[in-house]
């Protein structure tokens, strides 16, 4: 049943400081549980196995989400037609089915629905702004007819590309919020994470930040980047992030899609609760108001989130009352040893072993070095070919 009164909207909140918890990673957590392709990522799970959707959308919920966004991450048509993925559902049947998932289960809560879309295959090929521009159109066509709360420009390596779905998305007079998959050293082209804000700014997005590719704290030293360079300019914004639940010190420019565990083997690298707990923290310090997360970010992530920062929010998520606030739970273990981990400083201080005698602690990542603009990186919507696979793994091997 939907909550007595009219919700306030996602700038009504963060105007008036309040913190919006996000929700997390769906095309991980969905492509763990078998309903996502990896490789594709793309979320016709929204109009396959809606059950699925539905239940991840209530967990995020129940655990402290503000925000329930549409599964619409690449969902775009030339997205859904790339290297030969072969799908029952078109992308307007995707995005209409994200959307009446996300808004069923946000009226449960005091949620908000966002639509989102995110960078293009027409834009890795080098396709004209017009013909971008009209991909990103043709889904936001859905989102108005299903009247979303606010728009959400996410996962853009380039902020020209960003920039052009802001304009786009800005034109329908719904609060628009605009992520880049960046870190510290910018975007693909080298442009700086304090002009790339700038630019979306003056574009028209009224939050702006980053999502994926990197863990937490080099997702919150980026968005105080950003954060800087908006200020320098005399302008104003409100800020989120939400980034991976892995850590990734050993990242270069790409994120960790370059890491040579992605996507398989990242469990290892996976935060724990009170990683998150400490990235709430230090997101909240940092003047981010719009905090939560993407890939690996499972709904205990979230809880930690929203128990760390209960104090500012003056409540608890539902999804408290069984464990016990800070470990609390433990209290009732039947082994004296645990019952001593009952304290949140144990498991502050705690450096979690691997479990893997011969584990190294970095990786060294692939930097094949190519972006917008490479011949290597054109899209087809045929399949992969075996012809065309051998040469990358010769080069994969060197």
């Amino acid at each position: 049943m939907a909550p007595i009164g009219e919700k306030k909207g996602v700038l009504e909140r963060l105007s008036g400081g309040e913190v919006v918890i996000g929700d997390g990673g769906f095309v991980f957590a969905l492509e763990k549980r078998g309903y996502v392709k990896a490789g594709p990522w793309t979320p016709e799970a929204a109009a396959e196995h809606p059950e699925a959707v539905r239940q991840l959308h209530r967990e995020f919920l129940r655990a402290g989400s503000n925000v329930m966004q549409t599964f619409t991450f690449y969902a775009s048509d030339d997205k859904l037609e790339n290297r030969g993925n072969k799908l029952s559902f078109t992308g307007q049947q995707i995005n209409e089915a994200a959307c009446d998932l996300a808004r069923e289960v946000a009226n449960e809560g005091d949620a908000l629905v966002a639509g989102g879309v995110s960078q293009t295959p027409s834009y890795l090929s080098c396709k004209s702004e017009d013909e971008v521009k009209a991909i990103f159109k043709k889904q936001l066509d859905v989102f108005i007819k299903k009247d979303v709360d606010f728009l959400i420009a996410e996962y853009f390596e380039h902020v020209e590309e960003a920039v052009w779905a802001v304009q786009v998305l800005k034109a329908t007079g719904k609060p628009v919020a605009a992520n880049l998959c960046i870190g510290p050293e910018g975007d693909m082209h080298g442009v700086s994470p304090a002009e790339c804000a700038v630019q979306l700014v003056r574009a028209g997005a009224d939050i702006i930040g980053v999502n994926c590719h990197f863990d937490p704290m080099t997702c919150v030293k980026t968005v105080k980047m950003m954060k800087e360079g908006v200020e320098k300019a005399g302008l104003k914004s409100h800020y989120m992030v939400q980034p991976l639940a892995y850590h990734t010190p050993d990242c270069n420019c790409q994120g960790f899609i370059d890491l040579p565990e992605f996507p398989f083997a990242l469990e290892p690298r996976i935060l724990t609760r009170w990683d998150m707990q400490l990235y709430a923290r230090e997101a909240y310090k940092a003047g981010i108001r719009y905090i939560g997360g993407c890939c690996g970010f499972e709904p205990y992530h979230i809880r930690a989130l929203a128990e760390e920062l209960a104090p500012e929010r003056g409540l608890l998520p539902a999804a408290s009352e069984k464990h016990g606030l800070w470990a609390t739970g433990l209290e009732m273990h039947t082994k004296p040893w645990v019952r001593a981990r009952a304290r949140r400083d144990y498991w502050e201080n705690l450096k979690p072993a691997s479990g893997r005698p011969k584990c190294a602690s970095l990786s060294t990542p692939d930097s094949w070095g190519v972006t917008q603009g490479h011949t290597e990186l054109i899209q087809q919507k045929e399949a992969t070919t075996q012809d065309q696979l051998r040469p990358l793994f010769e080069k994969a091997k060197h």
